[in-house]
């Protein structure tokens, strides 16, 4: 597996694994956690969609990495 599969492999992951742990109920929304691993997520995500060329997923995973990371330092307030 190539490293730019790896990155997406793992972006994608990651931010499922948050997503289901808010959907059973683990992870409120509201938590650092929750939103500390969108960080992480969104962050491999858009190295892949860079390295990609995909600027349309480069665009919404950047997005949503600037809105983790703003929750992210909300919580350390």
């Amino acid at each position: 597996m190539d490293i730019v599969t790896v990155l997406g492999v793992a972006g994608a992951g990651t931010i499922l694994v948050a997503f289901l742990l808010n959907q059973f109920g683990k992870w409120s929304s509201e938590s650092r956690s929750y939103d500390l691993v969108n960080v992480l997520g969104s962050g491999l995500l858009m190295g892949y969609s860079y390295l990609l060329g995909s600027w349309p997923f480069l665009i919404l995973n950047t997005v949503w990495f600037l809105v983790s990371l703003k929750d992210v330092l909300k919580s350390f307030r």
